[in-house]
């Protein structure tokens, strides 16, 4: 598996280079955006991971994330910085980070992080390029209202406009439309669709929410799908439950 490092700290570069490559990993290092981008863009193989330092010279890490996801939604990204405000976490995810870790951090727990995130990136390419022909066990497709969600291509398309997800989006929105009625609280949703705690939060499953919610509501602000319950999380309405009563924002 190759591995793109995107750190302008030329000792923490090698470091990290160091330890991902006793662990089997084929690992590409790039000090500004330019460089990274480039790498990315011309990889073969093609990078399997990134992770992401947020102050870097030529163009910002948000700028990056947001270039990388403009052509692969699926690739994972893993933000790693110094900058640890909510609102510098916020950003990353709105352009489409899937992970935060701030410094100074644990090598194990980004080594597990990055295994764990590979893991459901060789998951999803292979469902994605299963044959036509192969009996699925999971549906492709789920429709509600004026919205059809594609699981395969990771798109979701609302009236005549499609929006990609990244791969964290399609996994807590598949999550939702799973359990679709049930009332979830915000750590198991944590445990099951993250199965992360280090500086992982449930202020993070909030931020993912209202990003589903621009995708998926006709008003955001008065959500029909993605119902929040105070105290305790959240609960999907889809098909199932089109006429239940759902008061609750």
């Amino acid at each position: 598996m190759r591995i793109l490092i995107v750190e302008d700290e030329e000792a923490l570069a090698l470091g990290l280079k160091f330890n991902f490559e006793q662990e089997g990993f084929e690992v590409l290092l790039a000090g500004d955006g330019p460089t990274a981008l480039r790498l990315f863009q011309n990889s073969d193989p093609r990078i399997d991971l990134i992770i992401l330092d947020l102050m870097l010279p030529g163009m910002s890490g948000y700028e990056i994330c947001s270039a990388v996801r403009s052509v692969n939604t699926l690739v994972p990204i893993i933000v790693l910085s110094a900058r640890g405000l909510v609102e510098d976490r916020m950003h990353a995810f709105d352009v489409g980070a899937d992970q935060y870790i701030t410094k100074p951090f644990a090598l194990p727990e980004l080594l597990n992080r990055v295994k764990n995130l590979l893991e459901r990136y060789r998951t999803l390419r292979t469902e994605a390029t299963t044959s036509d022909t192969e009996i699925r066990t999971e549906p492709e497709f789920y429709e509600f209202g004026e919205t059809r969600v594609d699981f395969q291509a990771f798109e979701v398309k609302v009236v005549d406009k499609k929006y990609s997800l990244t791969t964290l989006e399609m996994q807590l929105l598949r999550y939702f439309i799973e359990h679709e009625g049930e009332v979830l609280s915000r750590n198991r949703i944590l445990t099951e669709v993250w199965d992360q705690s280090a500086d992982v939060t449930t202020r993070t499953i909030d931020n993912f929410v209202l990003r589903l919610r621009k995708i998926l509501e006709p008003d955001s602000a008065r959500p029909r799908h993605i119902l929040s319950v105070r105290g305790t999380g959240y609960r999907f309405l889809g098909c199932k439950f089109a006429s239940a009563d759902n008061g609750d924002t």
